[in-house]
């Protein structure tokens, strides 16, 4: 048993290159555990087999962005008949790569392993929905806190989320009570939702109506609702009212930068070095650390303008190397090989 905290200052961890956190819907599912919640019948499995369908497909769900990337789809409550008349009802064609299955495991009696089976078989999974969670849950005794129950089953999920790097989805009930916060309206204890890096409620106001609001929450994620439509001849929700796009405040260093790093392509020493670098280049100085710092920050950004970091420090230099690939994607060759796993986000309580 390990007797010593693995800890990390803060001054350390600001200048540390650590990879940004992988989204498969952009913007909306990034890896980790998310919860879809919805009143029985509203639609969730039509909902939850599209998006399963365009992230295997790569296409955008609603304009966000799509990791293209393996799909399982744990069809709990379905058979394959079913499934099968869905799908030609949403799609001309689906690809091999959306995978489904209709019987499974509970948690731990067996969906664990199923799971790491699943995806040792296909590495290149980024998708996981579990329809229903209720369906891989195990008959809990009444001396057991609910709590701690719905906290467990919820942690051992995102455990296998956080280190495959993928995202799972889980369809779940709400209660029929209504309630001021969304949140507390899913079925079961806040553990279930507290558990969850993110919860998105489908909600209608009236049964018989085609509209519905879509709340989306989490840690990663920015708070919003999508105004949805259900359209009963193509089976698909469909966005009624455009998505305002957040504006990315970059520092306005981040933009010097790119543009210094695509004259120089290749940059390698340290941190005072750049700073009088980008003094030639631009005009205006920086202190070395605040420049390493929005590095660091901003590390997302540099990424998609094709500019990678890898870190060369030895006991006597603090140096690294800035390399700009001009392509319009990364390559095997020019990608970054030593940057660090993402940590686990933290799973707080409610």
């Amino acid at each position: 048993m390990t007797t010593k905290l693995e800890t990390m200052d803060a001054e350390t961890l600001m200048t540390t290159p650590i990879e940004p956190l992988k989204f498969i819907i952009s913007g909306l599912i990034p890896q980790g555990l998310h919860i879809l919640a919805g009143s029985p019948k509203i639609g969730k499995s039509w909902l939850a087999l599209w998006i399963c369908l365009q992230v295997a497909k790569g296409e955008k769900i609603w304009g966000f962005e799509t990791q293209k990337c393996q799909v399982l789809y744990l069809c709990l409550e379905d058979s394959f008949a079913r499934i099968q008349s869905r799908l030609f009802e949403i799609t001309e064609e689906a690809p091999p790569t959306l995978h489904f299955a209709i019987i499974s495991d509970a948690i731990g009696n067996g969906l664990e392993i199923q799971i790491e089976n699943f995806i040792r078989e296909h590495p290149g999974t980024g998708l996981i929905v579990i329809d229903t969670l209720q369906k891989v849950r195990k008959t809990v005794s009444s001396n057991v806190n609910p709590y701690a129950a719905d906290y467990d089953d919820i942690n051992v999920l995102k455990r296998i989320a956080d280190q495959n790097n993928i995202a799972i989805l889980l369809v779940h009930h709400l209660r029929k009570a209504a309630d001021s916060d969304p949140l507390n309206m899913i079925s079961g204890t806040t553990g279930i939702a507290g558990g969850a890096d993110s919860s998105f409620i489908l909600q209608k106001e009236k049964r018989t109506e085609n509209a519905a609001t879509l709340i989306c929450t989490g840690r990663d994620i920015e708070s919003r609702e999508l105004l949805l439509g259900f359209n009963r001849e193509t089976f698909l929700w469909e966005l009624l009212k455009p998505i305002e796009a957040a504006a990315q405040k970059v520092d306005e260093v981040i933009f010097l930068l790119s543009d210094f790093m695509k004259s120089a392509i290749v940059f390698t020493g340290t941190a005072t070095e750049l700073a009088e670098q980008l003094k030639l280049f631009g005009g205006t100085e920086y202190l070395p650390a605040v420049l390493k710092k929005k590095m660091m920050k901003h590390m997302g950004h540099l990424q998609k303008n094709n500019i990678f970091y890898s870190d060369n420090r030895s006991f006597e230099r603090r140096e690294f190397t800035l390399r700009y690939d001009g392509n319009d994607g990364m390559t095997g060759e020019n990608a970054p090989t030593d940057l660090p796993s993402l940590p686990s986000q933290p799973s707080g309580e409610v």
